[in-house]
């Protein structure tokens, strides 16, 4: 059967998608060499952008920006067109590509439902902090980036910092800067991951709107019983993020329900391995069912569209749950809703399946699984460092629970847990089985022996704090 899903996704790529994808580009490689003097080739890009959009709401401010910006006259709602104007196509080739996949998997999804218009507060110093190092970096261009423009992150970060509602633009804007300072100087870089930046420079420039928030999505709280199907562990050098993907059935008997929730922590870069979980453990109850396969009781939990709002004191632990058993009796017939506007960009589609019946190849060091004939490629460099999965699970796999994804032109699977046999033994291995700790001898005993680099630096800043 999924061999037949398989090849609806092969068919091609959407109408539309290459030329919107190009447009991106263009606008991409003009960051690259910065907006202070744009050049011929760099003009024509952003005028085809500005075209391409001329009939949607976004078409005569974008016209207008691309005209200033090409005069040299480079203003903070110049730029903002610009983003907005580069997630409006990215969120049209999810919502295209998206489509393909709910076809192909014949899966139903709700429609995103707005929540209530919210008055627009005071500007924000830190909202501004962060607009106004968006700026300067768009107009020296990557290529121009040297440390003392990333250093200057420092104080928008900070700021944002302080406000817990602008927590994510905080950690983006970091990660940026991170990312560049190890990069500098960029013009020596053979191939810049120019989409990476770019995509985390809109999404930032969005953020950092005073208005950025007045438009929610719809709030329920709900209740009933949450069963994990994997964990997809986020990992950067100064954040780590559990994003965990489940199926709720709720408390009214309603249909099941696909969700996810995420908790996070920043971090620095040599926390990383099993030692990641413990920057989790403000989360003790979500940890003890991923490392123990539990279903939970929720009560009350918030749900922003497919999204869970995480609360620890408002969830208890169930009986055991096979996440396999979930995925072959439930995950067929779950409903999930679509994503909200700002969360729609190609790279964002990450959908649950369970696959079985396959066969393992490894194409010129590419891990591939052939079902009924037709090739996926697994993602088995996304597989995280603080759990037990490996690639040599993943070959030696039967069945596989993971996330379908679309990047770089072609659709993938991300393994979260398999079914193996080793040594003539059935195994069964999950991304989240060390969230309480490491199970392997061999692994514990050498984390035993580097030592818990968690408590030490927690233990510094103590006697910091303290002085």
């Amino acid at each position: 059967m999924l061999g037949t899903q398989l090849a609806v996704l092969r068919d091609g790529a959407p109408t539309g998608l290459t030329d919107a994808l190009d447009l991106v580009a263009g606008l991409d490689d003009a960051l690259l060499r910065g907006l202070a003097r744009v050049g011929e080739a760099d003009a024509a890009a952003l005028a085809a952008l500005a075209g391409a959009l001329t009939a949607t709401p976004l078409g005569d401010r974008l016209a207008e920006a691309v005209a200033k910006v090409t005069a040299g006259s480079v203003a903070e709602e110049h730029l903002l067109a610009l983003a907005g104007a580069r997630c409006a196509l990215l969120g049209a080739a999810h919502d295209t590509l998206l489509g393909q996949l709910d076809t192909a998997l014949g899966r139903a999804r709700a429609p995103w439902a707005p929540g209530p218009v919210e008055a627009s507060g005071t500007g924000s110093g830190a909202r501004a902090g962060a607009r106004a190092w968006l700026h300067e970096v768009a107009v020296t261009g990557w290529g121009g980036v040297d440390h003392e423009l990333v250093a200057a992150a420092g104080a928008p970060v900070e700021a944002a910092l302080a406000e817990p509602g602008l927590r994510r633009l905080a950690v983006l804007l970091d990660g940026l800067a991170a990312e560049l300072r190890a990069c500098v100087p960029v013009a020596t870089m053979a191939q810049p991951p120019l989409r990476r930046w770019a995509d985390l420079w809109a999404r930032g420039v969005l953020l950092a709107q005073d208005t950025a928030e007045s438009v929610p999505s719809a709030v329920e709280e709900v209740s009933g019983r949450l069963l994990v199907l994997g964990v997809d562990v986020h990992e950067h050098d100064t954040a780590v993020q559990a994003q965990v993907h489940a199926i709720l059935e709720p408390a009214d008997g309603g249909p099941p329900r696909l969700v996810r929730c995420a908790v996070g922590a920043v971090k620095v870069e040599t926390i990383v391995g099993p030692a990641l979980w413990r920057l989790l453990d403000a989360h003790p109850v979500l940890l003890a069912a991923l490392a123990e396969r539990r279903s939970l009781t929720v009560t009350g939990l918030p749900l922003h569209g497919a999204d869970l709002l995480w609360h620890d004191d408002r969830v208890r632990p169930g009986e055991p749950a096979d996440p396999f058993a979930t995925a072959r009796v439930l995950l067929p017939t779950a409903v999930v809703a679509a994503p909200a506007p700002l969360e729609r960009h190609p790279v964002g589609i990450a959908e649950p399946v369970l696959v079985e019946g396959y066969t393992v190849r490894d194409d010129d060091g590419t891990t591939t699984f052939d079902i009924g004939g037709q090739p996926i490629a697994v993602a088995v460099d996304r597989l995280p460092s603080c759990g037990p999965l490996t690639p040599e699970l993943v070959a030696a796999s039967s069945a596989c629970l993971g996330l379908i994804r679309w990047d770089d032109g072609r659709w993938s699977l991300q393994p979260l847990a398999v079914q193996a046999t080793v040594k003539r033994q059935p195994v069964e291995a999950h991304t989240g089985d060390w969230a309480g700790g490491v199970t392997d001898p061999k692994i514990a005993k050498a984390e035993a022996k580097a030592g818990d680099a968690v408590a030490v630096l927690r233990e510094r800043a103590g006697r910091l704090l303290r002085r």
